[in-house]
């Protein structure tokens, strides 16, 4: 097997582990994060309802100005993606969350989203 599916194969055994025990519901939805080599991109989910309450990407904040498209992937721009994103998840009525961390490690990126979510005011 070569070493990419290796890698995507045991992420994957890392996103079910996690998804076992999370579980966003109407109080406290979830917070779930994708990274790509590129960007990060997040989003808060009512799983029960199966409903997106707010999403908030690098990409798209890039294309807006709201930061440079060479830190759309590095550690300040997930933290802009978890400022925006709270920012957002308030305008929706949104305070507390679970996180979701999608099989990543919680460092680099994730961590820094976390933080940038944090400071904006959401409750991990």
């Amino acid at each position: 097997m070569d070493k990419n599916k290796f890698l995507a194969r045991q992420r994957q055994r890392r996103k079910t582990r996690v998804r076992k025990r999370v579980f966003g519901s109407p109080e406290r939805p979830r917070l779930t994060v994708f990274r790509s080599l590129r960007n990060v991109y997040a989003q808060i989910v009512d799983d029960v309802a199966a409903h997106t309450l707010a999403s908030a990407d690098s990409l798209s904040l890039a294309r807006a100005g709201t930061i440079s498209a060479a830190d759309a992937g590095n550690v300040k721009g997930a933290a802009e993606v978890g400022k925006a994103l709270a920012t957002l998840a308030k305008e929706a009525g949104v305070v507390r969350v679970v996180f979701d961390r999608n099989g990543y490690k919680y460092h680099g990126r994730i961590k820094a989203l976390a933080d940038g979510a944090r400071a904006a005011g959401l409750e991990l």
